[in-house]
């Protein structure tokens, strides 16, 4: 589900299609078209989409009237946006260093993007930099240790579940917003929790993705790695699988 590293990486084909099918699940529309309330999205803004993926915000940012500009450090995931929004506005460039003028777009936008730094604090220094006098920024994303999955061993969902957040830069980044911006000198702060609920097989490669990032720490043995793996799929086929997602957005107003 990463959309933003902190130096220029090449993403394969499996990963872009994880991407896109998160940006399709149950709810994501609605996620992301709050976002882009919050935004303060109109005709005449402009803003920027820090780890624009394969662009779709940037797009959709553009139908209403939007001056969009979207960046990500992945020189394959820019040719992706390219190749799917050719009239958009796509640059590679990672977040502590955004290819924008100081105080020239309207809105900072950051979706699954701040559990990847190492350096939340220069990001938002950045944000700040590019944002015109009292403008807006939006920061939307997983808390990695805050994922629900039933499992009869809960313990090792729990063991995997840690160990593969471990594995992020910020796992905790989404809790960590609110004070974050407030540090950074925005204020005007929201915070809302959106859950998506997931009870098909569509999530599978996640679950897959999470186990196999666990046992690559040492923290659970192959075995354990392909029983656990193993029962989500017996629980998918026969239609007991349960996966609870919360998203956290916050959106703060810059100084003025």
């Amino acid at each position: 589900m990463t959309k933003e590293t902190d130096q220029k990486i090449q993403l394969p084909d499996d990963l872009i299609a994880l991407l896109d099918s998160a940006d399709r699940m149950p709810g994501a529309n609605e996620l992301r078209a709050q976002s882009y309330a919050l935004l303060g999205s109109g005709p005449g803004m402009s803003a920027v989409d820090v780890g624009c993926g394969a662009g779709r915000a940037v797009a959709e940012l553009a139908e209403r009237g939007v001056k969009a500009v979207g960046v990500d450090p992945s020189e394959r995931m820019i040719a992706v946006a390219r190749g799917l929004w050719p009239e958009a506005d796509f640059r590679i460039a990672g977040a502590y260093e955004l290819p924008l003028a100081d105080a020239s777009v309207d809105g900072y936008r950051a979706d699954k993007v701040f559990h990847e730094l190492a350096e939340p604090e220069r990001a938002l220094a950045e944000a700040r930099r590019v944002l015109r006098p009292g403008g807006r920024i939006v920061l939307l994303g997983q808390d990695w240790d805050t994922i629900v999955i039933d499992s009869a061993d809960p313990a090792l969902t729990r063991t995997i579940v840690h160990a593969r957040a471990d594995l992020t830069a910020g796992p905790r980044a989404a809790r960590q917003y609110r004070s974050l911006l407030l540090n950074a000198g925005f204020d005007e702060l929201t915070v809302e929790v959106h859950t998506g609920v997931f009870t098909g097989p569509a999530m599978l490669p996640l679950l897959v993705g999470l186990a196999e990032g666990a046992r690559s720490t040492g923290a659970i043995t192959h075995e354990q790695t392909d029983s656990w793996i193993a029962e989500q799929r017996a629980r998918a086929e026969a239609d007991r699988f349960f996966l609870a997602l919360p998203m956290f957005m916050a959106a703060a107003t810059g100084p003025r």
